[in-house]
């Protein structure tokens, strides 16, 4: 299994990652890619990377933090050139619901991050809630140079990921599929092409069931392993082999 969005720089993650790291091992975990969301954040994750091999990272400025953090394209491109754990950019996209940053800024730093990432041929994960329009319509902007689009936790509609489908897209199962109240969500998970799903913990946040209102972490990830193969109707052992192959083909390929 590879946790593909977590963020241990976040406590309780951090100040237990000897505990943390070792029931992700118990757990079969092989990766864990862990999430930058603002420049402090990713400081922190250039130490953290250093600290198993297990652990990778990615660069990036998360729509909420846009307000209090600028980065460049220069700075994107650089870092990930100058340091071989730094596997995709991001997180970043867009967030309406909260607004915690206004559009208008939300939406140039989203551009900014396309554009290194295609600069960089590397993986773009995309935060995406209650943005679907200006989300794709920016996305699709960038369609001729093919960007490698990653939907971190997706919850968006069917029609939403039809047409990010469109754009070859790959789609990351949270926690939240697990959830009694997610079954629209199952349904698009069920139709998205097995090739185009990974699966994640969003850790600390969005423990799955049976572990809701815990402080989730990376092992948990197995029971959104389980929830998602009894939503593709496969064998947990096929859906975890096919989860690992995407994740690789995405950051490695």
């Amino acid at each position: 299994m590879i946790d593909s969005h977590c963020h241990l720089d976040r406590d309780p993650l951090f100040s237990n990652l000897d505990e943390i790291l070792s029931r992700s091992k118990k757990t079969g975990i092989k990766k864990l890619l862990t999430i930058s969301t603002n420049l402090i954040s990713y400081k922190n994750i250039l130490k953290i990377i250093k600290i198993d091999p297990m652990i990778l990272g990615s660069i990036g400025i998360h729509p909420h933090e846009v307000k209090d953090y600028n980065i460049n394209f220069d700075y994107i491109e650089n870092e990930y050139n100058n340091n071989e754990k730094i596997i995709g950019v991001g997180e970043t996209g867009l967030d309406y619901y909260y607004e915690n940053s206004a559009k208008n800024e939300q939406i140039e730093s989203f551009k900014t991050h396309i554009e290194a990432s295609i600069k960089c041929n590397c993986p773009l994960i995309v935060h995406s809630r209650d943005a679907e329009d200006d989300t794709f319509n920016i996305l699709n902007d960038y369609a001729n140079e093919k960007p490698k689009i990653l939907m971190h936790c997706f919850t968006g509609s069917k029609k939403f990921a039809d047409k990010l489908l469109d754009l070859g897209s790959c789609f990351s199962a949270s926690g939240i599929i697990t959830f009694k109240n997610s079954l629209e969500l199952q349904d698009v998970f069920k139709n998205i092409p097995n090739d185009k799903i990974l699966i994640e913990t969003d850790s600390p946040f969005l423990a799955p069931v049976p572990m809701r209102g815990k402080k989730n972490e990376p092992s948990f990830i197995k029971y959104t392993l389980e929830h998602l193969a009894k939503i593709k109707e496969l064998d947990k052992n096929e859906m975890e082999k096919i989860t690992t192959n995407n994740f690789n083909s995405l950051f490695f390929e």
